[in-house]
């Protein structure tokens, strides 16, 4: 099999389709000279994400609210683990004047779990969306969601907003949850999905990582559970390991792999499918509003 490799051999060196340009262009500049000059956090600058660039340029900017301090500890994740700090209340109005000052087009929404509030942090949700709205009614909008502990009241407030899309990452294979993520379940998350869609959502969203183990047959099953639970959008990419203290990468999946699994899942009957190397989360998610 292409995607197997020895249980516990970690890959070296990362190959050539991992390389990344430089991100360039005038919007990009512009964008950059505004977050230098007002200190606005987004996760494209502090995650150094590949595709900063590509999407600034279109307009699109990822941003974190509910504080940088996770009270999961996912083997994949950089983001910090421990006791989160008390919530602002004022990060609605922030988040959203940074989002006016950029003169963002299409914001996507993320946050660390709040395991840690009675809500899960799902009233701040609520009130960052309803805040962009107000300053921004022309800004569309993605909500990268924890899971809420599957606390349909919690999940509610997302709904009631109704963000263009609402998204929730499984993040990898059955076999692979308890030790990639720890803390949260497949099921759990497969029903969050399966709620979003059920209740309303206009349009729901997924992503994996590949690279961590699992075999070309548990990613398509993977694949075939979100279409059932009526997913929308997936994106798939490559792991690469934050630090040496996280699981480390075990293959690199090779372009035409990822390309087998995107003609897989639009055959499946996935509305939209982004599927490379350098695929995260929020890559090209100006388009999976269409």
């Amino acid at each position: 099999m292409e995607s197997v490799l020895e249980a516990n051999k970690p890959a070296t060196g990362k190959p050539k389709w991992l390389r990344v340009k430089l991100p360039t262009g005038k919007k990009y500049t512009e964008l950059r000279g505004l977050v230098d000059k007002y200190k606005l956090h987004t996760i494209c600058t502090s995650g150094s994400c590949p595709n900063m660039g590509e999407c600034w340029g279109e307009g699109t900017a990822t941003f974190m609210i509910l504080g940088n301090i996770c009270t999961r500890s996912c083997g994949f994740c950089g983001v910090k683990t421990g006791r989160p700090e008390t919530v602002d209340w004022d990060e609605p109005e922030k988040v959203a004047r940074s989002i006016k000052l950029m003169n963002i087009k299409h914001a996507v929404l993320t946050s660390v779990d709040r395991d840690d509030l009675k809500d899960g942090g799902s009233i701040i949700w609520a009130e960052t969306i309803k805040a962009v709205r107000r300053m921004s009614p022309g800004t569309t909008m993605e909500t990268l969601i924890p899971d809420f502990q599957g606390i349909e009241r919690n999940i509610d407030r997302i709904l009631e907003v109704a963000p263009e899309v609402i998204s929730h990452n499984m993040e990898t294979v059955r076999r692979l949850t308890r030790e990639v993520r720890i803390q949260a379940k497949y099921d759990r998350s497969l029903e969050v999905l399966r709620y979003l869609k059920a209740n309303g959502a206009k349009r729901t969203k997924s992503g994996i990582m590949l690279g961590l183990g699992e075999t070309e047959e548990e990613v398509i099953q993977t694949m075939h559970d979100l279409r059932n639970v009526g997913l929308d959008v997936l994106t798939i990419g490559q792991y690469l390991q934050p630090s040496k203290k996280h699981l480390p990468v075990k293959e690199f999946i090779t372009p035409d792999q990822f390309k087998k699994y995107e003609e897989i899942g639009l055959n499946l009957g996935f509305r939209h499918v982004e599927s490379g190397a350098l695929v995260r989360s929020s890559y090209k998610a100006q388009k999976h509003i269409l």
